[in-house]
């Protein structure tokens, strides 16, 4: 009779044992590794559409009508697909060892596991619009939508990343009105960018295989169309950089928006440089993945407009939230 609350009891303790109740050196590494693999996995499916690997397995989620992988006919096509599918496994279980390592903290640090729970689930939804994408034989409109959830995917982790290392409690502005307003306006420049960006690779000549449609936009008039949100984005990003240097040093805003300035000074050169010897295979896919790098800088910079304090004193003497 009493087995039954020995095995709960049993249960209870094993996972108090294992499971963390508090942040650790574990949760740090797996934020990381979270973070991380999400921009990886944009690298590798960017290897898959610009080698013309799109179609190198031929259905989903086997590989072929009798194969779940690929089989020597495939090629280096059928390999190089099947590994970027073979990534998002991966993906999963660092999401779930994310989420194993702040289960515990539910009560305490609620958006958290929430978050890790968040970037599982659009892992798998990922992997579902990828099978679409092959069902309709590369879609532009569904490509889009494929690297865009991706670009989610790095935003989501980045909020994981950054606020395991910040310190718990309710969070408010610490920026003037102001600063924060033209933070917001960034962003929404760093979005329009990344969905030009999205529309003129539909455009163009990457495909991801021969017979793949494209969305019949004029691909040198979207050359244009891209860059001007980017140049704008650009000066933007400049008046946010200048500006981080009056912000409460605790903050310590002008290292994330100098890291924002960074990554559009290299993205907007390997732009220029792609555009002009003809879109080779390695500056393109440089360049997307410099795309949700850039999606992360900017969402760090925004999640750091906000600190767990009552109020901040800033130097012309007025308070956070004024």
């Amino acid at each position: 009779m009493s087995s039954a609350p020995t095995t709960v009891a049993s249960r209870t303790s094993f996972a108090a044992r294992v499971l963390p109740d508090r942040i650790t050196g574990y949760t740090r590494v797996f934020a990381w590794l979270l973070v991380i693999s999400n921009i990886v996995i944009v690298g590798t499916g960017g290897l898959v559409r610009l080698t013309g690997s799109g179609m190198g397995c031929e259905t989903w989620p086997y590989c072929t009508t009798e194969s779940l992988t690929p089989t020597p006919e495939l090629g280096i096509h059928g390999l190089i697909e099947f590994g970027n599918r073979t990534l998002t496994g991966v993906l999963v279980i660092v999401a779930l060892l994310a989420f194993l390592s702040v289960v515990r903290l539910w009560n305490t640090r609620p958006e958290l596991p929430r978050l890790t729970l968040a970037v599982g689930i659009g892992i798998i939804l990922q992997a579902v619009i990828g099978g679409i994408t092959v069902w309709l034989h590369l879609a532009p409109a569904i490509v889009g939508v494929h690297y865009l959830l991706s670009a989610a995917l790095v935003a989501i982790a980045t909020v994981f990343l950054v606020r395991v290392y910040a310190e718990p409690g309710p969070r408010r502005r610490a920026v003037p009105r102001r600063y924060a307003t033209l933070v917001h306006v960034t962003s929404a420049f760093v979005l329009i960018t990344v969905v030009i960006g999205i529309l003129l690779t539909g455009s163009g000549p990457h495909a991801g295989d021969d017979a793949a449609a494209r969305n019949g936009l004029d691909p040198i008039f979207w050359q244009h169309v891209h860059s001007w949100p980017a140049y704008i984005l650009f000066a933007l990003t400049l008046v946010v950089f200048a500006g981080s240097f009056r912000m409460p040093a605790v903050l310590r805003l002008p290292r994330w928006t100098g890291l924002l300035l960074a990554v559009e000074v290299v993205q907007i050169a390997v732009g220029l440089w792609q555009a002009r010897t003809g879109l080779p295979i390695a500056l393109v896919n440089i360049h997307m993945v410099l795309a949700v790098t850039l999606v992360a800088a900017m969402t760090t910079v925004v999640l750091y407009l906000k600190a767990p304090r009552a109020t901040l004193i800033f130097s012309d003497g007025s308070t956070a939230g004024s």
